[in-house]
């Protein structure tokens, strides 16, 4: 009986050897913690003697290890090498049966093993838990197996038979994984030696070389120390924050239906370690670090990603290279595939297939079933195939594009209709690939091949299995363990695989197919882009319209999901992608339809959306009045898409700072579609919307609150009180009361509003950022230090991650932190800041645009605090003339920029000056503002200061008492504004950017 054994311990002074094969590296651990808080000394050592030393040789120095020798049996143990059962037999009977106390064993799997491994007299530690297993190691080593007391020492790993309690989305284990030791070794050193909140790895290397295997095996021998296991497809942006967020319900978060608000929900729960701290995600195919960097989760968990791209090492990930098979790997690897082959057979095809992972794998498997010689295949190599049939990227070795027009052919003689699969699957994106989309699409639409093959399970599954066999695809949903009753749902198809795939067959196939792809796309268009709760639908379809050349069909439907997932682009902020397909579709619709198709005017208005929401106003300014005229040349002023070309034009006047303009375009578009659809049409809510914006930027504030008063209240009853339209006009009203100095009332809307905003559209949507970047400004406004210190920074550094540096966004948030910043925390800090503002506007807009002489304005009171009075001076009254010159006298940014320009006017010694200034302001600001608006009585404030320096006391006094009082009455008597200006300290005005 094992019980009856040696006690461990009494020729090796308490110690156990454990040997492992890397394969079952969990098991080793567990077993050494096990024995260690025994008072156990162990040493783990990984079993993997070289295929050249014979088996007997590498068992008998295994006996040279301290103490006893702790073999953990799997079929693992005995294939690497490989080795025959015979081999192993004798090898046993020879070096352990001898000597039985110097070895012990426990079993960790239910397959055959060598028959001579009963000389082990292992344990059985499969199908039991954690305890029994337990308690069988302990026994098979003649230990105490009774229970230790509770020490309330940290808890070891986990009992390798138990999953983490959240595990999804990881492929199933590669039983063929071969080597790679030093590479797992070295990943899971560089995870763990990094530091708090940064513990991100990047796999990278060329395509087929096997890191996503890599990352695999990774998780499935490491993952005993992790609560939480999540595999995240992310070599598509929208598709990678679709996946992050289904990690919610797993999390046992509370949140809606809007994957926005569980994407939020999961980052945040990462971030604080709760409820897990030890988790791990792993990013696969994340190629293009700068479409996704940004939303790689922080905390105490680990990051693993797996990318083509070495530039992750610019985004604090610590790099691992993944080179191809050493020979050795490529040699033993191809013996497990392909056991028929001799050693020396493995030799001659790693070297032909250039040790290539991907190409071994798919080559040996079917290899293995041929009759084909290895030196016949390398001959068929050496010959090449027809190059004006199959071309592939020079990125990809030579010998793949013989080598998989060899499996192609194999692949036809077998099951033919696999091949009809896989060029329907080339016509989408390389990686996950949807193929529920075709099989629910009614077969009279499929070609009549491919009918047969989605409509018949048996022959389905037959296709798939030959694919699987060779590792052409692999099944995501049945193999990731998600969803088993999604079963075949989506296919994986490596890139390498899939760009063949599309170049080697005829055009009347490619014509076929293609069609039948763009028409699976299309059926599945949600068709409301503006409906966030459809955007997982939309952050699926887009990654495949390249792939489906979209642009090139002539069928409405499809044509009108390019235009939906234009629209699904702007809404969701993926500014940069939607520019690239707009342009694209603008050129090759121009093309195909003619100048003049209305298809034109369509994607002409989403491309200049998404050109204005990066700031390019003078390219929109072309794109809409070219439109505009035409379409009033065409068909008159009252055309629905004439007024929609004309609310663009607006819009990009507005950008450009030609207010006037803007309005007297806004107005009659207004009118025209409350005459076209009366009022409570979503698209005359836009127009009435629009009006608000181009009056608050003229500085009409009350009409503006007046406007987005009733927009709110109409969109509130018309949609939905979570559409995003909705909450913009929730942001838009908030922004008029905190202008007209209702403080209060702003800070309870958007307070509100920017939760819902959270929940619904993420944390990192562009309308999100505006609604916080309100509530910050709202705060700061109320006095509220603290909270918009915190709001500030935060979103900022959120829009130049989403955004980058340059966006509109960034530019217009780092503008209210340098004015932050400047009075309330570090001015060297804010002057930085502002420096970048004051240049983003200049080259943006240009010197002459409102927004470069507000932020100059800005940046002289920068100036002013840190003792550069003259230059300050200088620039103050350049930005009041420039300021003038743009906007008009009376508007309330000249007024503003008058009041800080009379404060270097004291300073520099003109008083006189200065009085006078603040006595024009206030004239002009009261009747513009009133008696009571904020900036009224901070002109007030300022002007009863110069009097002062005039020595005109009396008054002064009056003026000052004036002001206090109403500054009393209108924020409060302990209102931060009230208080700075009882302390007679001289008040001055932020220019702040405005949304267009």
């Amino acid at each position: 009986m094992p019980g009856t054994r040696k006690p461990v311990g009494v020729a090796g002074a308490n110690t156990v050897t454990i040997s492992f094969a890397g394969f079952n590296r969990a098991w080793a651990a567990w077993i050494a913690d096990r024995l260690e808080r025994r008072g156990v000394l162990v040493v783990q050592q990984r079993w993997d003697p070289p295929v050249t030393v014979p088996l007997e040789e590498a068992l008998r120095d295994l006996t040279l290890a301290r103490g006893r020798v702790l073999v953990v049996l799997s079929d693992w143990y005995f294939q690497l090498g490989p080795r025959s059962h015979d081999e192993w037999n004798r090898a046993l009977r020879s070096e352990v049966a001898p000597d039985p106390d110097r070895f012990a064993a426990v079993c960790v799997t239910t397959s055959a093993l060598p028959g001579a491994t009963s000389a082990f007299g292992a344990a059985d530690l499969t199908n039991v838990g954690a305890e029994e297993a337990e308690r069988r190691l302990l026994a098979r080593l003649g230990l105490p197996t009774d229970p230790l007391p509770d020490t309330g020492s940290a808890p070891g790993p986990r009992f390798p038979a138990d999953t983490p309690q959240v595990w999804g989305g990881v492929p199933r284990r590669n039983i063929r994984f071969t080597g790679r030791e030093e590479l797992l070794t070295d990943t899971y050193r560089a995870l763990q030696d990094s530091g708090p909140g940064a513990s991100v790895v990047t796999l990278h290397g060329m395509s087929g070389v096997g890191k996503t295997q890599l990352a695999a095996e990774y998780v499935y021998r490491f993952g005993s120390e992790y609560d939480v296991v999540w595999w995240v497809p992310a070599d598509r942006r929208a598709l990678y924050r679709q996946k992050l967020a289904e990690l919610a319900p797993e999390l046992g978060l509370s949140t809606g239906a809007e994957y926005g608000e569980r994407l939020r929900a999961v980052r945040d729960s990462l971030r604080r370690g709760d409820p897990h701290a030890h988790w791990l995600l792993i990013l696969d195919g994340a190629d293009e670090p700068d479409q996704i960097w940004d939303l790689v989760p922080t905390g105490p968990g680990h990051v693993l990603i797996t990318s083509r791209n070495p530039e992750w090492g610019e985004h604090n990930s610590n790099l691992v290279e993944v080179p191809v098979y050493r020979r050795d790997e490529s040699v033993a690897f191809i013996r497990r595939r392909a056991p028929r082959l001799t050693q020396a057979e493995a030799d001659q095809l790693a070297e032909a297939l250039e040790d290539l992972p991907l190409l071994l794998d798919q080559t040996a498997g079917w290899l293995n079933d041929s009759d084909l010689s290895v030196v016949e295949y390398i001959e068929l190599l050496e010959g090449g195939i027809d190059q004006d049939v199959v071309r592939v990227s020079a990125d990809f070795p030579l010998a793949f594009q013989t080598a998989w027009s060899i499996l192609l052919n194999k692949l036809r003689d077998t099951v033919p209709e696999s091949i009809d699969l896989l060029r329907l699957c080339s016509f989408f994106a390389p990686g996950s690939i949807p193929v529920r989309l075709l099989k629910d699409m009614p077969p009279g639409d499929l070609p009549e091949q491919v009918s047969g093959l989605m409509s018949d399970p048996l022959l389905w599954n037959k296709a798939i299995n030959q694919l699987r066999q060779y590792s052409v695809v692999r099944l995501e949903s049945h193999e990731s363990g998600i969803d088993p009753a999604s079963s075949g749902e989506s296919l994986y198809m490596h890139r390498m695989v899939h760009q063949i795939v599309g170049l080697d067959m005829t055009e009347e196939n490619r014509k076929e197919f293609i069609d039948v792809v763009r028409r699976a796309l299309a059926a599945a268009d949600p068709g409301r882009p503006t409906d966030t709760r459809l955007w997982p639908a939309y952050a699926e379809i887009t990654p495949h319209l390249k792939w489906a050349d979209v642009l090139k069909s002539t069928d409405p439907a499809v044509q009108n999901l390019v235009l939906n997932c234009l629209r699904y682009m702007y809404l969701s902020g993926e500014y940069r992608a939607g520019i690239k397909l707009g342009e694209r579709a603008l050129t090759t619709w121009r093309e195909l339809l003619g100048e003049s198709h209305s298809r034109i005017w369509d994607v002409s208005y989403h491309y200049a959306n998404l050109l204005r929401a990066v700031g390019d106003y003078a390219a929109t300014e072309a794109i809409e009045r070219a439109a505009v005229e035409h379409l009033r040349a065409e068909r008159g002023t009252q055309d629905l898409e004439h007024l929609r070309a004309a609310t663009g034009l607006a819009a990009d006047l507005r950008g450009l700072g030609r207010y006037d303009e803007a309005l007297d375009i806004s107005t009659w578009v207004l009118a025209g579609y409350q005459e076209l659809l009366g009022d409570q049409d979503s698209r005359t809510l836009n127009a009435q919307n629009n009006l608000a914006v181009t009056l608050r930027l003229l500085g009409r504030y009350h009409e503006s609150l007046e406007l987005n008063r009733r927009t709110l209240e109409a969109r509130r009853q018309l949609l939905r009180q979570r559409h995003t339209w909705t909450l913009f006009s929730e942001i838009h009203y908030s922004t008029d009361l905190r202008l007209l100095g209702r403080y209060n009332e702003a800070l309870s809307l958007q307070n509100q509003s920017v939760q819902v905003h959270r929940r619904v559209l993420g944390p990192d949507n562009p309308q999100t950022l505006r609604a916080e970047h309100n509530l910050a400004l709202c705060h700061y406004r109320n006095g509220e230090r603290a909270k918009a210190t915190n709001l500030f920074t935060r979103v900022l550094e959120r829009c130049e991650r989403v955004l980058g540096e340059t966006d509109p966004l960034t530019i217009m948030f780092a503008a209210g932190q340098s004015c932050f910043a400047r009075e309330h925390g570090n001015v060297d800090q804010a002057r930085a800041i502002s420096e970048k503002v004051v240049g983003g506007y200049a080259d943006m807009l240009g010197e002459a645009h409102p927004y470069a002489a507000g932020t100059r304005s800005n940046h002289a009171m920068i100036l002013r605090n840190v003792g550069e009075r003259d230059q300050a001076h200088v620039l103050l009254e350049e930005s009041l003339a420039t300021m003038t010159q743009a906007v008009g006298e009376n508007h309330p940014w000249t007024l503003g920029c008058a009041i800080n320009a009379s404060a270097l006017r004291n300073l520099v010694g003109d008083p006189e000056g200065a009085a006078a200034l603040t006595d024009l302001a206030i004239t002009r600001a009261t009747e513009v503002l009133g008696r009571t608006h904020p900036l009224t009585l901070s002109a007030r404030v300022a002007h009863a200061a110069d009097l002062r320096g005039l020595r005109d006391r009396q008054k002064a006094e009056k003026v000052e008492n004036e002001a206090l009082e109403d500054l009393a009455t209108t924020l409060g008597a302990q209102h931060t504004h009230t208080v700075s200006a009882r302390s007679r300290n001289r008040p001055y005005w932020d220019f702040e950017p405005l949304t267009i």
